[in-house]
């Protein structure tokens, strides 16, 4: 039987049918429109991709915690 393994892990894993992982797939998509109207940004760096909001309180209403250094978070956000 022909075969192809699907190496994504973190959003699909624990997905049993294709029709979960395509609505996996939509919920996550539908988050990230809403994340970019409300002004969220996705920046290249040579380390990834990072998400980024420039008003922190938008940023921690989602839930996120930020992983720029303790000194960077106290520069930019006070």
């Amino acid at each position: 039987m022909a075969y192809f393994t699907w190496r994504e892990a973190g959003l699909t894993s624990d997905c049993a049918s294709l029709d979960a992982m395509a609505a996996r797939f939509e919920e996550a998509a539908a988050l990230m429109r809403r994340m970019a109207a409300e002004g969220f940004r996705l920046e290249r760096d040579a380390d990834g991709q990072h998400i980024t909001h420039p008003d922190p309180e938008v940023f921690e209403a989602y839930g996120f915690i930020s992983e720029e250094s303790p000194e960077r978070q106290l520069t930019v956000f006070n």
